[in-house]
């Protein structure tokens, strides 16, 4: 069911008023962003005709902006990413670690994305690489996919990463496969202290190099200074990880991973409603219970802390390490699997994007919607112009079908 309004509907209500406020100091990207959303599955974006092949009813399809900020674009994105993923999957249980940045970072975060966050990156890896290749816990090569997220329910930046690791790893002579002892993980403890070495060091050497800018609220004859002073906080403090237990079969893996791969930082059915100029969603409160609350922002701020999760361009949010690395999937992981007794030629099943919405929302996109009985075939095509969309329509019998979603 489509929600009653969606972010879309915000964008294009407050959308100009903010721009017209804050354009010049916005980033590019974030221009971008809005402007797709605002013209996501509008006739702006042009899109397709279908007819019946029974009853002669029309429908017209507009195309998706696919940007992976937009709300309405990830659904599919996520099923296809996990479909992919199928083939990766050991039989073996897997851990869910979570690094979070500390709040004093936060700012910095903010206004140096790409090299904070390929810090944090980096850390988390290292961490568990190395300590899950020391004896005293594993003595192997683990894999692991790790994926970044920056909000918390209420929007607010919060730099963190999701990792899923697997329970054990390939021997270093790659002729055995090495299980965690039952129950048993890398304390906490021990992978907060690396963490935070590591990521301190990274972050000591890019300012050094120059490639961090000063936060908004630090005047930049103060940078020095501010970092400085930022140091010590760093390491007296205990940096937050989090490590659940292994979770149950590699399908319930792929199942827990779609949580977080593809999430943006507010889905549509969050929203409650749009009045007055204010924003009103749900939020769960974690100190609460995950307790259901609502909050109220105005729509501006709504919008500022949305872009506050735009992306760099190009950047990757998902990573893959060890024996799941790109560099080691047609070595280390094809041995995993042989030891592990996975069958060989073992691929995941390819579907087309309707069939992908049908199992995703049980609506088959290829049935008629009036009479119910015909099949929906490509008619025309939808031509954005600027004097508005121009239909124009196929005077063969039908096109055929497009393998491409709208």
């Amino acid at each position: 069911m489509r929600p009653r309004f969606e972010v879309a509907d915000i964008f294009r209500a407050f959308g100009q008023e903010y721009r017209t406020a804050r354009g010049h100091r916005m980033p590019m990207r974030h221009l971008r962003v809005m402007r797709a959303i605002e013209i996501c599955r509008t006739a702006e974006l042009g899109g397709h005709v279908d007819q019946c092949d029974r009853c002669g009813a029309l429908r017209i399809s507009y195309s998706s902006c696919r940007n992976r900020h937009c709300p309405k674009c990830q659904s599919l994105a996520k099923e296809r990413w996990l479909e992919e993923r199928k083939r990766d999957l050991l039989p073996t249980p897997y851990f869910h670690v979570v690094f979070t940045l500390p709040a004093s970072l936060r700012p910095w975060a903010q206004n140096n994305q790409q090299a904070v966050y390929d810090i944090l990156f980096r850390a988390a890896s290292r961490t568990l690489s190395t300590l899950a290749g020391d004896p005293k816990y594993l003595d192997a090569q683990i894999g692991f996919i790790a994926v970044l997220h920056t909000w918390t329910q209420t929007l607010i930046d919060h730099p963190h990463l999701h990792c899923i690791v697997t329970a054990g790893g390939l021997s270093s002579d790659g002729d055995r496969w090495i299980s965690w002892r039952k129950g048993l993980f890398i304390p906490v403890k021990v992978l907060s202290v690396l963490f935070r070495g590591i990521f301190i060091d990274h972050l000591k050497s890019a300012h050094k190099s120059g490639q961090l800018k000063t936060p908004e609220h630090i005047r930049a004859r103060d940078y020095d200074a501010a970092f400085n002073k930022l140091l010590p906080g760093l390491y007296r403090r205990d940096w937050v990880v989090h490590c659940k237990a292994p979770m149950g079969s590699p399908e319930d893996v792929i199942e827990y991973l779609a949580r977080y791969t593809h999430r943006v930082a507010i889905s549509n059915d969050r929203l409650v409603r749009l009045q007055g100029g204010q924003v009103v969603f749900r939020w769960r409160d974690r100190t609460r219970h995950n307790k259901v609350r609502l909050m109220t922002l105005e729509a501006g701020e709504f919008i500022r802390r949305f872009l506050l999760h735009v992306l760099p361009d190009g950047y990757v949010k998902i990573r893959y390490y060890g024996i799941l690395s790109h560099r080691n999937r047609n070595t280390k992981l094809v041995q995993s699997k042989r030891i592990l007794g996975v069958p060989s030629g073992n691929q995941p099943e390819v579907i087309s994007w309707q069939e992908r919405l049908r199992r995703l929302t049980g609506i088959d996109p290829t049935v008629c919607p009036h009479c119910r009985k015909g099949r929906m075939l490509v008619k025309g095509v939808v031509l954005p112009t600027p004097d508005g969309p121009v239909i124009r329509l196929s005077t063969s019998p039908f096109l055929p079908a497009q393998g491409a979603p709208p």
